[in-house]
């Protein structure tokens, strides 16, 4: 059935970060019946409920992001939670999706799949040729394995499920908490914290030199409403920017905007991890016309001022936290 302004949509983790964006632009395109389940109602993990969801939403295509993320500190910390909490959630969604008769699944992987030494830019062509870096292997290898599902459900039932693979997102409502976030937030929160309390350093993990890409998650939101819309292909597709910037760079970009000028600390008893991430992002372009808008620059600006802003509606001041990642 052709997807339309009535079909019904179930955006699993619709009101976090990228979900709260991807449901705003499917509203903005007409769409009328988008159910976002809660996770106090629907635990993923449980088969139970991921069943009395599909019963309650009655979708015709779901899109899947609900997900348990972290930076590398996260990944370190659980790997285990990490690869249960992602491979469940994944599985039983897609499995009772096919039960139920959805017409279209849309599954959101992750850059940590591909393997370590992946040439770059990464190509969709090389996800299978090396083991993930070790740091975020447990949980790569969780979403990595919904792919495998995908393609087992569309040979067996010939259920359609389509798989993309994002960068790194940042932007407006991003998790800046320091045990959990991703390095863009937790740089823009170290950052004005120092220059709130007047510090003179901030300690970031590594040495600097890992290269990393990143995507404005408005540009992610715009890319998975126009694969839900135009794409129908069992192969993995990219989402990215297709720009390289190292660790170093984006910290001394990050202090520059923020106006924090002091001292920064280079950690290198803590993890790199992957040495470089980049994607080749022409695929997204070709067969559903993505390409990102956002420049980084301006991205980071818009992002530093909702921080900002976050922190005055809540009439708070920055408060001390721990040493940046670069995951």
């Amino acid at each position: 059935m052709p997807i339309s302004p009535d079909s019904r949509l179930l955006v699993t983790g619709g009101a976090g970060f990228l979900g709260s964006h991807v449901v705003k632009v499917l509203r903005e395109r007409g769409y009328r019946q988008i159910v976002v389940p809660r996770s106090r109602e629907y635990n993923l993990v449980d088969r139970d409920a991921v069943a009395r969801l599909y019963h309650d939403a009655t979708p015709q295509v779901v899109i899947h992001l609900a997900a348990k993320v972290g930076g590398i500190g996260a990944n370190q910390a659980a790997p285990g939670e990490l690869l249960y909490a992602n491979l469940m959630m994944g599985v039983q969604m897609i499995d009772e999706g096919r039960r139920s008769g959805v017409d279209k699944f849309v599954a959101i992987g992750t850059i940590c799949a591909y393997p370590k030494l992946t040439p770059v830019p990464f190509r969709e062509q090389d996800l299978w040729n090396g083991y993930p870096e070790e740091t975020n292997a447990a949980y790569g290898l969780a979403k990595k394995l919904l792919l495998v599902q995908a393609h087992a459900y569309r040979q067996q039932y010939g259920f359609k499920t389509i798989y993309l693979l994002p960068v790194n997102l940042y932007g407006p409502g991003d998790n800046t908490d320091p045990h959990t976030s991703h390095v863009i937030p937790a740089l823009i929160r170290k950052c004005v914290e120092a220059n709130a309390r007047g510090e003179q350093t901030i300690t970031v993990w590594g040495d600097g030199s890992p290269t990393r890409e990143f995507l404005y998650v408005e540009d992610a939101a715009e890319a998975i409403v126009l694969a839900m819309e135009r794409y129908n292909d069992p192969d993995p597709v990219n989402i990215g920017s297709g720009q390289e910037l190292s660790i170093q760079a984006l910290v001394t970009l990050i202090a520059e905007l923020t106006g924090f000028r002091g001292q920064i600390v280079w950690d290198t008893t803590k993890p790199n991890g992957q040495p470089r991430r980049c994607l080749e992002t022409s695929l997204a372009k070709q067969v559903f016309g993505f390409e990102a808008r956002m420049p980084l620059r301006q991205g980071l600006e818009r992002t530093i001022a909702w921080y900002r802003r976050s922190l005055a509606d809540r009439g708070q001041t920055p408060v001390s936290v721990s040493p940046v990642h670069s995951g």
